[in-house]
């Protein structure tokens, strides 16, 4: 039987009930962190699609930003989706770092406006051979991996999926679909370091 875990969700501002939704479809407790205490109860946390420069400022106002660091810093896996995605970059085009984590340098609204959002299907095989319902909306890409970020998945020749040791990141919104093959990818990585 496998061990049961707490997967936090970043609840200042995005797609919070959607991913707490297609956690609870996936069989996976969740918790919603929107301080320090919440923060530390978590095995693991989802960074949720949104703004990403209004999650960064509010990350500093909470006073979650730097705990949040350490605990990535130490191991604690995260996945961010979308603005996520841009909140874990190391370079941003245009835009200072916020928690400045993962080797990779992000461009954002890379899609374009609301307008340019779309849907696609692809086959990610580091989630399941099985093709996945993507859902980008106002998305960044990832204009460069490096050190020991690795590409996942690539639309179009951007990359658009990778995974650093405990940080996952994706372009896209998993938690838009009915699909909770992401989310269960997520849990097992959470799995691993909780032991």
């Amino acid at each position: 039987m496998s061990k049961e875990i707490t997967v936090g969700i970043l609840s200042l501002q995005g797609s919070v009930i959607e991913h707490e939704r297609s956690l609870k479809r996936a069989g996976i407790r969740s918790v919603l962190v929107n301080d320090v205490q919440t923060l530390y109860s978590a095995d693991g946390l989802i960074l949720p699609g949104g703004e990403s420069t209004t999650l960064g400022k509010l990350l500093r106002l909470f006073g979650i930003l730097e705990p949040l660091k350490d605990r990535i810093e130490q191991g604690m896996p995260v996945f961010g989706t979308c603005a996520g995605l841009i909140l874990l970059a190391k370079e941003i085009e245009g835009e200072s770092p916020h928690l400045a984590t993962m080797d990779i340098c992000v461009r954002r609204n890379a899609y374009g406006r609301q307008l340019d959002s779309f849907e696609t299907k692809a086959v990610i095989p580091e989630f399941s051979d099985k093709p996945l319902d993507l859902v980008f909306i106002r998305a960044p890409w990832i204009e460069k991996t490096y050190g020991n970020a690795r590409v996942l998945a690539e639309l179009n020749g951007h990359v658009v999926a990778a995974r650093q040791e405990n940080m996952l990141v994706t372009s896209f919104h998993p938690e838009l679909t009915d699909d909770t093959t992401v989310h269960k990818y997520f849990a097992d990585m959470v799995r691993a370091y909780a032991g």
